[in-house]
């Protein structure tokens, strides 16, 4: 498990037949109060797990458990997640955590066809995606958290309640599933995503200095050029509608 700066540390995802997103551990490990960001895709919790323990990091140091979104690639591996740190709580984006209480699996598969593939495919029951949300995020908070202060951005479009975690004074962007290396963004086709707002979302993010960015997906980039999240979105603009 990569670490990044002192307080962030990155575990790669193992796709397979689907992708498995990237999961990162926020905080200080003095503080004995970190932060899991997205869990994966289901069947990967104890490589997650395994891959912190390995950094000599307790468990029990982990409070919580962050989702910058919902899809089945990032949230899949909750459950697992949860029986080996059952004490963690889980905060999502409020336009997100309603519907996982509420058993709306939506949000979490995106469109009917990938629900069926899914469930047949890891014989899943209808419902396995309904969980308690401890706190139900907005956006513009500054989260006081592992001896860091990390502010959470309402970045929607690639679905309706995405956040991005941002650390001013490295500069440390995670956007979930919003921008990626190589002027790659999400999809805005899935249940919840609307390319036009997607758009907006994108030009917010442009407007600050991002030095790390840490995607949901794919490489992430140490050095990311000045103005990288400006040209992506001139490239992907007449498309985001």
């Amino acid at each position: 498990m990569p670490k990044m700066i002192e307080g962030v540390y990155f575990i790669q995802g193992q796709d397979e037949m689907m992708p498995d997103s990237h999961s990162y551990l926020i905080g200080k490990p003095s503080s004995m109060d970190l932060s899991l960001i997205d869990p994966g895709l289901i069947g990967k919790g104890d490589y997650k797990i395994d891959s912190i323990k390995k950094m000599g990091i307790e468990l029990e140091d982990i409070k919580r458990v962050i989702m910058t979104h919902t899809h089945f690639d990032h949230i899949g591996a909750l459950s697992e997640i949860q029986k080996r740190i059952p004490w963690a709580e889980l905060w999502v984006h409020r336009l997100e955590g309603e519907p996982l209480e509420n058993g709306d699996e939506r949000t979490v598969y995106g469109m009917d066809m990938f629900q069926q593939v899914c469930q047949m495919q890891y014989r899943i029951k209808s419902g396995s995606f309904t969980f308690k949300v401890h706190r139900k995020l907005e956006g513009k908070e500054t989260l006081n958290i592992g001896g860091m202060k990390w502010e959470v951005i309402h970045i929607p479009g690639h679905s309706s309640g995405s956040i991005g975690l941002y650390y001013a004074p490295e500069k440390i962007l995670i956007p979930g599933d919003v921008i990626y290396a190589d002027h790659a963004i999400g999809r805005f086709d899935l249940f919840g995503a609307d390319g036009s707002v997607l758009k907006d979302s994108l030009k917010q993010l442009s407007e600050r200095e991002v030095n790390i960015l840490l995607p949901g997906h794919n490489r992430v980039v140490t050095k990311l050029p000045a103005g990288y999240i400006l040209e992506t979105l001139e490239q992907w603009g007449p498309y985001l509608t």
